[in-house]
């Protein structure tokens, strides 16, 4: 029995070592390269745009509100149309404030009367006391009343400019020439100062202010310097998606920064020949700008983004390896990078979804990327 179970236990090491030694023998060669296509990375310079959100802003808004109450009489002008400046717009009852102008004027009246009267009293008690027939203190007292009749001469005509401009209030005109809106109140409305009845704002030119960094005041404060009003360096995109046909200037910069956002206000002025710009409209700013000649532009497609960092897949003899990339404005298909590659780099634009960090890859036929992309 010792000799059986020897015997068993020897085939069973022996089937074992063979078994290990067969599998020993299977390891895994490495994977096999992955087919891609390249780009060999070059120079070049490109037109591109800043993008800027916007408001529509008329340079110049009044809102009409009346300085006197009463009810609307009159209205003379049609909703949204142009009007010019010193243009009659309402009128308020004017009943109550003319009776007030004319009691004024007569009260005018009594207090001259009544000074007519106090000098008389003065000259001829001046001319009794040279010749000691009166008490002094009566010609005290009629110079006094003299002096007193004259400031009620003073009060009662300043009563009258006081109701002669409540009167002139009640006719109420444009201060500007503009487009007016649609009327808040109409005939017979109840109105009192401060109440809103329109308003009117210019339209050509007209601006949209946009908010930029503080980090781009000098860069703004020389296009402030140079650009015209005639060159492309600032264009509206419209809400539809549109280009305003009318290139812009920029106008001027805010006083300060916005010590919450870090940003200033920049007012950029256009023509609105056509009234297609619309205040309180919301757009995009383009500002116009061009990259210098040694500038590296790469199709978008080759970049691979990582929790927030961008990265290519750069070859190196058969080898791709992940290279980390800084990026600047995307234009188009095209983004510029502003650091982690130079020209004769070779990139891989086809098949990055493929790749890890030193992929063996069989490569296609490198070709130059383009040098400039609009």
């Amino acid at each position: 029995m010792k000799t059986i179970i020897k015997t068993f236990l020897f085939f069973v090491l022996i089937t074992a070592f063979s078994c290990g030694k067969k599998n020993n023998s299977q390891v895994q060669g490495p994977p096999p390269a992955v087919n891609v296509n390249t780009d060999t990375v070059k120079e070049g310079s490109t037109v591109y745009y800043d993008n800027y959100p916007a408001t529509i802003t008329a340079l110049v808004q009044v809102d009409i509100k009346p300085q006197v109450s009463g009810n609307i009489t009159g209205v003379f002008f049609k909703d949204g149309a142009h009007i010019g400046k010193g243009e009659k717009l309402y009128t308020i009852d004017q009943q109550q404030y003319a009776g007030a102008y004319d009691q004024a004027i007569a009260n005018v009246d009594v207090s001259k009367a009544n000074l007519v009267k106090a000098q008389k009293n003065a000259d001829r008690y001046v001319e009794l006391q040279k010749n000691d027939a009166i008490a002094t203190q009566t010609v005290d007292n009629a110079l006094a009343d003299l002096d007193a009749a004259k400031m009620q001469v003073a009060a009662a005509q300043a009563n009258v400019q006081a109701v002669a401009a409540n009167l002139k209030y009640t006719t109420i005109y444009s201060p500007i020439d503009g487009t007016i809106g649609i009327s808040q109140v109409k005939i017979g409305t109840s109105v009192y100062p401060q109440t809103l009845l329109n308003t009117v704002s210019t339209d050509d030119p007209i601006a949209a202010d946009i908010a930029i960094d503080q980090t781009l005041i000098p860069k703004f404060t020389n296009l402030l310097k140079s650009t015209s009003k005639t060159d492309s360096t600032f264009t509206v995109t419209l809400p539809d998606g549109s280009v305003y046909s009318n290139p812009g200037h920029i106008s001027f910069l805010d006083r300060a920064v916005d010590a919450t956002t870090g940003t200033i206000r920049a007012r950029i002025v256009f023509p609105n020949p056509e009234k297609m710009l619309k205040v309180g409209a919301t757009a995009n700013v383009r500002v116009q700008n061009k990259s210098a000649s040694n500038t590296i532009i790469i199709p978008y497609k080759c970049v691979v983004e990582q929790l927030g960092e961008f990265f290519v897949y750069q070859v190196q003899d058969t080898i791709a390896l992940q290279k980390k990339i800084t990026l600047g404005n995307k234009i188009n298909g095209m983004v510029i990078v502003q650091n982690g590659l130079q020209a004769g780099d070779i990139i891989v634009s086809d098949g990055v979804q493929k790749l890890r960090d030193s992929t063996a890859v069989n490569t296609g036929k490198s070709k130059p990327l383009p040098p400039s992309s609009k």
